[in-house]
């Protein structure tokens, strides 16, 4: 191992999955391959972006001639080990199979992240070699009833400590005709950024409950569809701020947010929580 790679994953594993230098902003995880000749645990930060339940790895090897040591690895050894950050700036640890994706998909999901970041288009403009695409898949852990009531606890955590700032965001605005109080935009943008957050972080579990809970299949696709609608309203929320809208205007925002958010938040505790819980929605 590289001392700059081991710097990166001492970083990583210190700070929950947040490093600085070349890697900082970027979306990182640590991947644990079994060496294909040595037999030993290699770790290895890499690149990744989510694809619904599963994460994307790319053997761009920085647009060198040869694929990655631990491509090989994980051609004769799928099972790998994967640390990834998590919103509460805590590492998620485990099992993952890795597989190629192969043909068209490939072609698909490889042509997505060169237009997301332009480097990976130069690396494989670099190269002869096809750059491949490794797809990693939980292999563990949802299934486990501990693990269920874990995710339901923080469903219920998050939607309150949510609901808790809006009301206090919807006490916020002065009466007609006043400014708005110092702090409030920075207040209503914090929280746009942790509901984006939470929803991203739902959107990566939900393939994996429709997994376990194919009855599930129809509600989690309203819920998709909600996420995406509050996304598009938390941008005009964030216009409105820019453009200093007066007290009665912002409440009246806030309010119309509320409601939406509470008929969402509703809906995802009476579908996923009798499921995690052991109910009969679901099942």
């Amino acid at each position: 191992m590289s001392a700059f790679n081991q710097q990166v994953i001492e970083e990583f594993r210190r700070s929950g999955g947040r490093v600085g230098g070349a890697f900082e902003g970027a979306d990182l995880l640590l991947l644990t391959t079994r060496g294909a000749r040595s037999g030993q645990d290699h770790t290895t930060p890499v690149v990744y972006v989510r694809d619904g339940a599963r994460l994307l790895v790319f053997a761009s090897n920085g647009g060198a001639a040869r694929h990655p040591a631990w491509y090989h690895n994980v051609r004769a050894a799928p099972r790998v080990s994967v640390e990834i950050g998590t919103p509460e700036g805590t590492l998620d640890r485990f099992e993952a199979e890795a597989v190629a994706a192969e043909g068209a998909e490939r072609d698909r999901l490889y042509a997505e992240q060169a237009r997301r970041n332009p480097a990976f288009a130069a690396y494989q403009a670099g190269t002869e070699r096809r750059i491949p695409v490794v797809v990693l898949r939980r292999v563990s852990g949802l299934a486990d009833p501990a693990r269920h009531a874990a995710i339901a606890a923080h469903l219920v955590r998050v939607h309150a400590e949510l609901r808790a700032e809006l009301a206090a965001l919807r006490s916020g605005p002065a009466a007609p005709g006043r400014r708005l109080p110092d702090g409030l935009a920075r207040h209503c943008l914090a929280f746009c950024g942790a509901l984006h957050t939470h929803h991203a972080s739902e959107d990566g579990v939900f393939g994996l409950l429709q997994e376990q809970f194919p009855g599930l299949t129809g509600a989690l696709d309203r819920m998709r569809a909600e996420h995406r609608k509050v996304a598009r309203a938390l941008t005009e929320l964030e216009a409105l701020l820019a453009s200093g809208p007066a007290p009665e205007v912002l409440r009246a925002e806030l309010d119309r947010l509320a409601a939406g958010l509470e008929e969402h938040f509703a809906y995802e505790e009476a579908q996923l929580l009798p499921a995690l819980t052991g109910g009969a929605a679901g099942a």
